[in-house]
């Protein structure tokens, strides 16, 4: 997928995350390429998919968390959905205006606990992230997902499942990578290999991610 040139505060995000924890400055060129590639995703309206594992599944959430919602910025309304708000509902339409935010669209595939338990349970457990993304992923969407080894089935399955469908696929893993370093299209690899180090280095990273991408669209 093209990318394109970050506005110089979405770039100042990154290197700020890089001059706080400075062992992640190897990551600086994968960190800014997932942030190209993601906006260029909501540029042409399509939306982030994110899954994960344990801890991972909790990042998912969190990840998703901070797209659909104002994050360190003020996300208002457009003036067109302000517009047709105002047709459709001119006595709540203040209200609505007032507290809804503009999204960043992401969607959590660790949630759905009726759809996974019944797949699971019918089909094959490890291929319940897979099945969402064969429902809900479209062409020009993107998938997100987390692995702090890189082996875990479920996510790669997902992944060829979603680069079969024409997604882009962006990674968080761990220390070497495993299996999804080089089967995603982008891989953020930290340079830890215990899994809750791992995960420390995460949650800045996807924080600085979802401050960036709101930063292109939003500052």
């Amino acid at each position: 997928m093209e990318t394109s040139q970050l506005k110089p505060q979405t770039k100042a995000i990154i290197d700020d995350l890089i001059a706080r924890i400075p062992a992640l400055g190897e990551l600086m060129d994968d960190l800014t390429a997932a942030v190209q590639t993601l906006a260029q995703v909501y540029r042409r309206g399509g939306k982030i998919l994110v899954c994960g594992n344990g801890g991972s599944a909790a990042d998912a959430e969190h990840i998703v968390g901070e797209l659909m919602k104002g994050f360190l910025l003020a996300r208002p309304l457009s003036a067109n959905i302000c517009d047709k708000l105002r047709r459709t509902a001119p006595t709540e339409a203040d209200y609505l205006i007032k507290n809804l935010q503009m999204p960043l669209p992401a969607v959590s595939l660790v949630n759905q606990v009726a759809l996974n338990t019944a797949f699971a349970n019918d089909q094959a457990p490890d291929l319940t992230f897979a099945q969402q993304i064969l429902g809900m992923g479209r062409e020009g969407d993107a998938a997100l997902v987390i692995s702090t080894s890189g082996n875990s089935a479920n996510v790669l399955y997902a992944v060829q499942v979603a680069k079969a469908m024409g997604l882009v696929t962006v990674a968080l893993t761990g220390k070497g990578g495993g299996k999804l370093k080089n089967l995603a299209d982008i891989s953020i690899v930290s340079p830890e290999k215990e899994t809750f180090l791992i995960q420390e280095h995460h949650l800045p990273i996807y924080h600085a991610l979802c401050a960036a991408l709101e930063q292109e669209f939003f500052g």
